[in-house]
Order: C-alpha cells, then sequence, then structure tokens
C-alpha cells in the first residue's frame, strides 16, 4: 500500500504526451473558464491568477533584457511558464537546435492542456476561444508552433488535424490565417476529398475561390482524386470536367502565379505563354501588394506538389486553352477582370 500511495496518477493527454526528461508539473496558476453557451457553441477563456500574472511580469523583463540567459533562468524556477517556454523555443530555432525548440512548444502544449477546463473538447468543433483576449494568444501561438514542426519533420497528417483545430477555434476570425496554409496541408496529407468538401461547403458564404491558393489548389485536388484508378469512373470523370474548370478560371482570375510557379519548378514556357502579356509581368506588376505577397506564399509554400511531370501535363493544355479565351474576349475574362 505505501509503495501504490507513491505512484503518480498520470492523465491522458490528447496534444502531447509528457515526457521523462521534463520537470515534475506543478499548478502554473493558468485556469480555464467557461464564459457562455450560445447556439450550441460554448466560448472559453483562460484566466491568469495572480502567481501566474507575477512571473509574467519578471518574462516582460527578460525579454526586454534582450539576454535569452534570463528566460533560461525564470524557467528553471517555474518551468511551465507558457510564454517563456514559446520564446525560448524561438531562440532555440534560430540557434538551429529544432530538437529542443520543438520540445519546448510541447511542453508549453502540455501545460496549457493540464488547465483546460472539464467540459473543453479538442474533438467537438463548437469550443471557441477568442484570439483578442491576450490570455488566449499563447494557446493559438503553440498550436500553430507545433503543426510547423510537424510539417517540417514529415507529418503532414497530423500537421493538418493541428490546422483544424485551431481552425475551430475561432473560425468566424481565422486570426492566425491558417485557412492560406489548410490547402497545403491537405495536399500533402492526399486528403483531397477533405479539401474539395470545404471548399463546396465554405465558397458561398467565405468566397474561397478569391483566395489564390483555393483557387489553384482544388483544382490540383480533383486532378488527383481523378488518377485514383480505385475510384468509380464516373466520379473520376466527374473530377476531371471540375479540376478542367476550376484551372481555367484560376488562371484567368489569378494570371500572376503562373510565372513564378513554373519558375519555381524549373519548367521553361513554350514561346506563346512566354511571350503573351496576359501572363506576363505585367500580371504581376497590376496587382495589390496584398496579393502579390497571398501569391508568393502559396508558389513558395506548393511548388512542389506541382513540380510532378503529370501536373506539368496536365497544366499545359488548361494554359493554352485560357489564351485562346482571353484573345476570344471571352465573357468569363471580361468578368475576372471587373472584379
Amino acid at each position: 500500500r505505501p509503495r501504490q500511495r507513491q505512484r503518480q496518477y498520470v492523465r491522458s493527454m490528447w496534444l502531447t504526451a509528457p515526457k521523462n526528461t521534463w520537470p515534475r508539473y506543478s499548478k502554473t496558476g493558468i485556469t480555464m473558464q467557461l464564459l457562455d453557451t450560445r447556439r450550441g457553441v460554448q466560448h472559453f477563456t483562460f484566466e491568469h491568477h495572480r502567481e501566474y500574472q507575477q512571473v509574467q511580469f519578471k518574462f516582460l523583463d527578460a525579454v526586454e533584457s534582450m539576454d535569452p540567459n534570463n528566460i533560461v533562468l525564470l524557467l528553471q524556477m517555474n518551468p511551465y511558464h507558457v510564454d517563456s517556454l514559446l520564446q525560448l523555443s524561438d531562440v532555440c530555432r534560430m540557434q538551429e537546435d529544432q530538437e529542443m525548440a520543438r520540445d519546448l512548444i510541447e511542453r508549453a502544449l502540455y501545460s496549457l492542456e493540464c488547465a483546460f477546463h472539464p467540459v473543453f473538447s479538442l474533438t467537438s468543433g463548437t469550443c471557441r476561444l477568442d484570439y483578442r483576449r491576450p490570455e488566449n494568444r499563447a494557446f493559438f501561438l503553440a498550436l500553430f508552433k507545433h503543426l510547423m514542426f510537424l510539417e517540417k519533420r514529415g507529418c503532414p497528417r497530423t500537421a493538418l488535424e493541428f490546422c483544424k483545430l485551431i481552425l475551430s477555434l475561432d473560425p468566424e476570425n481565422d486570426p492566425l490565417c491558417v485557412m492560406l496554409l489548410i490547402d497545403f496541408l491537405s495536399l500533402r496529407a492526399r486528403e483531397y476529398s477533405f479539401l474539395t468538401r470545404l471548399f463546396q461547403e465554405w465558397e458561398s458564404h467565405r468566397n474561397l475561390s478569391q483566395l489564390p491558393n483555393f483557387a489553384f489548389s482544388v483544382p490540383l485536388a480533383y486532378f488527383f482524386l481523378s488518377q485514383q484508378e480505385e475510384r468509380p469512373e464516373l466520379e473520376r470523370s466527374q473530377a476531371r470536367e471540375r479540376a478542367a474548370r476550376l484551372i481555367q478560371l484560376a488562371l484567368i482570375m489569378f494570371p500572376s502565379v503562373l510565372m513564378p510557379l513554373l519558375d519555381h519548378c524549373s519548367v521553361q514556357p513554350d514561346a506563346r505563354v512566354a511571350s503573351h502579356p496576359f501572363f506576363g509581368l505585367n500580371a504581376q506588376i497590376s496587382q495589390s501588394p496584398a496579393l502579390n505577397q497571398l501569391t508568393s506564399l502559396y508558389v513558395g509554400r506548393t511548388h512542389g506538389l506541382w513540380k510532378d511531370p503529370a501536373v506539368m501535363a496536365w497544366l499545359e493544355p488548361h494554359v493554352h486553352e485560357v489564351l485562346r479565351m482571353v484573345e476570344a474576349q471571352d465573357a468569363l475574362v471580361q468578368e475576372a477582370e471587373h472584379k
């Protein structure tokens, strides 16, 4: 019996498993409260108690000192202080100590999960956190940083699940703009049906086709679906038709994507495409800085998926079809110019 009393109870965790190398966990002064329930959606918030606030002030002083050693000292006294763990993780990442950087993020997630409200669920899709409340931000940031580490380690399916989780916490505002990332992770994880379903269900109220990443990734997902031999021929045929229609629409809406994409893929366009003003430098110069940024982010992230020779062979005739439509002053092209 005395031995049984000494056993430490380890609760099962969803986000990360505690490691033997970590310091022993003790309550940090973070709790979570249920604010209200509206239309079946529960709104929660993290709260910092007085003792945690005092550590937070010491953390801000340590950051202002510009000396990472001060954060290390703070963590020796408070090994589960979340903001210190996030900050030191960034320092380790910049020093290329990826293993330690990832470990610190996992410890931050563990600390936050230990503070969860009993009815807060990661899987229900009906639990919300407001990013505008400073106490909630660390959870969003820890999830996002963990997601990025997972993707770099070659775990795109798990990274996609974390991306869905972040989106579920505040789907209306999407404070970390994971909608600019979720298409890439879906393609990397080969979750093509999820991406096409998300597009179908959200397009009407979110105008996803107005984002270059969705405009190009959704037809690519349909193309990959059309190549899956285990699917019925009717499904594959429908996927081919949707892929063709949507990639042409994407090229018309965002002509500035094509040339940087081909460049990143080390593909030389043929003379007609290279010399045509529709896809030329003017397409990039004439668009807004914000759209330039979105285009650059998309091409930088996804060019590896487009580099596949089968994808390029599929893309080429659609590029020529779009040029034919441009020269014929097709109604679709005219409409896109006025958007």
